[in-house]
């Protein structure tokens, strides 16, 4: 059975632009790119703790992470409203009870 999926919404302030963009290039490799510092992605438990793991290999004590989980009902309840297609969920995801 396969792993389910989750949204994460993740931010980050991190104070070297170096640092900043590699972090960036591992993220997209994860989601999509929101604004300059704010991704979603799709994960499963295991996909979110490498993804932690990697980051913390490139973050420093002065930058900041946040990793924001969101169930089903939160993410239908999010309005955007200059790019509506931000949150589109895909029709594609099977549940089987």
């Amino acid at each position: 059975m396969p792993e389910t999926k989750n949204y994460y919404l993740i931010c980050y302030d991190i104070r070297d632009p170096k640092r900043w963009r590699r972090v960036f290039k591992l993220l997209k490799g994860y989601g999509e790119s929101l604004q300059y510092s704010i991704f979603r992605c799709r994960l499963t438990t295991r996909d979110r703790e490498k993804l932690r793991w990697e980051l913390e290999k490139i973050l420093k004590e002065e930058d900041s992470l946040l990793i924001a989980g969101l169930c089903d009902r939160c993410v239908q309840r999010i309005q955007s409203c200059n790019r509506p297609e931000s949150w589109v969920i895909p029709e594609d995801c099977h549940r089987i009870f």
